[in-house]
């Protein structure tokens, strides 16, 4: 079978850099699939201006493939039932995340394929044990499928350290597209940028930021390295974040202004204090104070605070919002008004959850 590729409209669209979300789980007070606020919560995505969602990825909870409530397929195809009917006029990527040990991941990148999804974000937790070979063939089955988008995700939520030279070897990975960096430590995002330029494949992977920690900066960094006697360098272009999957539409149009400033070198020290004020608002919503157990809850008050989730429930009943945190999101919402986008949400809610 031949591997799946991307068009090369979406191909354009994600090297200049995209917005996408990080698509969260809607329950209600039962700990059931809420079907009407998770069709909300995607067409909140497509209205805002977005250049894509990932789901099946962290934000929607790993344990949707879990016994009783096998949720991943539904999930996926209720997101691209929403996506058709939105029809979006711009470049728009679907990607599906998977995860598992080879054969759960091969049958979750099938599926996603046979829904029409573009890529696969690619996880590398739970695998603790494998040596990095094994990770890499794993990797290989899948991109022999469709397009697939590395993620280096941080330990604290059950990822794990690679070498320099395994993200060498992924890069030269035929139809991986993209790398979302989320190790949250400034060496580990050296790391995989310098293996992307290392690699004769660097034209044809786009990296992507998900150092919620670092958002801006991240964004406007160009990485610039010694090859062979070559200068290359290299872009984070865009963000694939949980921290987007709320307050989309600001961060639309922070990416807009980002590509502006990046465009005509206007890096004033502003975007340092607003990379700060960033960072301070995620640190409420995604709990570092408690090593990230309150990041998904964080999520949902947010979106709860809104009108998109009715509530914070999770499949795990517990994981709750930690201590503090309500207080510190409470305090970003009023320290930072800039940065949410209620107004927007509001004018457009009804039509949202309008089955």
């Amino acid at each position: 079978m031949t591997a799946a590729t991307l068009s090369a409209e979406l191909l354009k669209a994600l090297h200049e850099g995209l917005v996408i979300p990080a698509h969260p789980l809607a329950l209600d007070e039962n700990r059931q699939l809420d079907e009407r606020h998770q069709r909300a919560l995607t067409r909140y995505y497509a209205a805002s201006g977005a250049g894509g969602i990932a789901i099946g990825v962290h934000s929607t909870q790993f344990e949707i493939r879990d016994e009783p409530y096998n949720l991943f397929e539904t999930v996926l195809r209720m997101a691209a039932e929403e996506i058709a009917k939105a029809n979006i006029q711009r470049p728009f990527i679907k990607v599906a995340g998977i995860c598992g040990p080879t054969e759960q991941a091969i049958n979750e990148t099938r599926f996603a394929q046979s829904l029409g999804y573009d890529a696969a974000l690619l996880s590398m937790g739970g695998l603790t044990d494998w040596s990095e070979e094994d990770i890499l063939e794993r990797t290989k089955q899948v991109a022999a499928i469709m397009p697939v988008i590395g993620f280096y995700l941080q330990p604290s939520v059950g990822g794990q350290i690679f070498s320099f030279d395994f993200w060498c070897k992924f890069a030269e990975i035929p139809n991986v597209i993209a790398v979302k960096v989320a190790p949250f430590n400034r060496y580990q995002t050296i790391d995989v940028v310098r293996a992307v330029c290392y690699s004769s494949r660097r034209d044809e992977i786009a990296i992507y930021t998900g150092n919620d920690d670092n958002i801006i900066n991240d964004l406007l960094t160009t990485y610039r390295f010694e090859v062979a006697g070559e200068t290359i360098e290299k872009t984070v272009v865009g963000g694939l974040l949980g921290h987007w999957a709320v307050w989309t539409k600001k961060a639309v149009d922070l990416l807009e202004e980002i590509k502006i400033a990046r465009k005509h070198g206007e890096l004033s020290k502003e975007w340092l204090m607003r990379n700060v004020q960033v960072t301070d608002a995620n640190a409420a919503f995604f709990d570092p104070a408690h090593h990230f157990k309150g990041c998904i809850p964080g999520i949902h008050e947010v979106l709860r605070r809104q009108g998109l989730l009715q509530g914070t429930w999770c499949l795990n009943p517990n994981e709750t919002l930690s201590p503090g945190q309500m207080e510190e999101i409470d305090r970003v919402y009023r320290d930072y008004p800039q940065l949410h986008d209620d107004e927007f949400v509001s004018a457009h809610l009804a039509e949202w959850l309008d089955n």
